[in-house]
């Protein structure tokens, strides 16, 4: 077993039972951010008087950085960069708190590069405050990103972003306190599961299975099919069928019995079924939630060359494979299965780090919302699920 993944660090220490809600709209909301008009907020790169690269990634979301022979050790020996590794990426509301200020500003936010998931990639790049990436520095970047993560709405072409990781959100089960559940209506309807169920903490998550419960597309959906689905979550909470909101908590539940179903993160349950193989994971029939940390280069960084170098080396097959082997998450590189083969062969048919086409094409994602959009949901989600 490889360590804990980035989604267990997510919530580590977080809040259960309906109560994280009115946290990430504090963090997000307490002012307003400020746009950056493209252009205006010009960066210097130092990078070729400076073989140096500053990076805030989410804790145990790499193989060991200082260990001999690692990818970032390789990566340093390689290419004489110097990387300062910062595990100070906690929580997207977090460290969105942390930066706003300098970024809003046009101040530099002394990184050169940090991994943000999608919804949050996505406000950051509306708002100004990501540099593009030079298209001939990363080729590997357009070469081998895998098709089901190009073509997002808030990036099509992939000019801004980067996916580090990918992940799936799904249902898990212990396979020893009850039947498979097969989908989203089975987990919030079935009676022998009810009060033994938990659902994800985080709205993004939750709401796009609510979203398509209601008959909403979570692509294009208006105020009017949000408040449908709100409501419809509200009527599930209220029938007692959920025991809570969690965060990576539901491991131990589901391993301990305490609940028997819920909605969980891919590369936890890879991580769980090294010590208990009872705990399955199911593609839902309604689809899976396809996500991704993304790097970034923020305005002012000042080394935005060396990390394009490390996106593009990232992007490289074998390198790809050595991380996935340690994450265990989606990987988004092309080739890196074939990779696998000499890295981890036990992990080559796993189709958790490798989904085939199958499975992606029913994938779902969650469509961006502006500033004003994320206020009024997240205080909707708040208020239902008792933040």
């Amino acid at each position: 077993m490889s360590g804990p993944s980035r989604r267990t660090v997510l919530r580590g220490a977080g809040a259960a039972a309906f109560g994280v809600g009115s946290l990430a709209v504090l963090l997000l909301f307490d002012a307003p951010g400020t746009r950056i008009e493209a252009g205006t907020c010009v960066s210097t790169d130092v990078s070729d008087s400076e073989p140096e690269l500053i990076i805030s990634n989410w804790p145990a979301y790499i193989d060991p950085p200082k260990k001999p022979g690692s990818t970032l050790k390789t990566f340093e020996q390689r290419t004489g960069i110097s990387v300062t590794y910062n595990v100070d990426y906690n929580d997207n509301a977090e460290f969105y708190a942390k930066v706003r200020n300098q970024l809003g500003a046009c101040e530099p936010v002394k990184r050169d590069m940090f991994m943000s998931t999608d919804w949050m990639a996505a406000r950051m790049v509306s708002s100004g405050w990501i540099q593009k990436l030079d298209a001939k520095r990363v080729p590997n970047l357009h070469d081998n990103l895998l098709p089901s993560l190009k073509n997002r709405k808030w990036d099509p072409d992939r000019e801004y972003s980067a996916p580090w990781q990918s992940g799936l959100t799904g249902i898990a089960y212990n396979a020893a306190k009850t039947s498979e559940v097969r989908s989203m209506e089975e987990l919030l309807t079935r009676d022998d599961l009810k009060g033994r169920v938990t659902l994800l903490s985080e709205m993004y998550d939750t709401m796009i299975f609510m979203l398509i419960r209601v008959g909403a597309d979570p692509l294009d959906f208006d105020d009017d099919e949000w408040a449908d689905a709100i409501d419809n979550l509200r009527e599930v909470v209220d029938s007692g069928q959920i025991r809570a909101f969690t965060g990576n908590e539901y491991l131990q539940d589901l391993q301990a019995g305490n609940i028997v179903a819920c909605e969980a993160w891919s590369g936890d349950i890879i991580q769980a079924q090294f010590d208990n193989p009872d705990i399955k994971f199911v593609v839902p029939e309604e689809g899976l939630s396809l996500w991704s940390d993304n790097m970034l280069v923020p305005n002012k960084a000042e080394h935005k060359a060396n990390a394009e170098e490390w996106i593009d080396y990232y992007y490289e097959p074998e390198v790809a494979a050595r991380l996935a082997a340690w994450v265990n998450y989606i990987c988004p590189v092309k080739g890196a299965r074939e990779a696998m083969e000499k890295v981890d062969p036990s992990l080559v048919d796993n189709e958790l780090i490798f989904p085939d086409d199958e499975m992606l094409a029913n994938a779902v994602d969650l469509m961006p919302l502006d500033a004003d959009q994320t206020r009024r949901y997240e205080g909707d989600w708040a208020d239902v699920t008792g933040g």
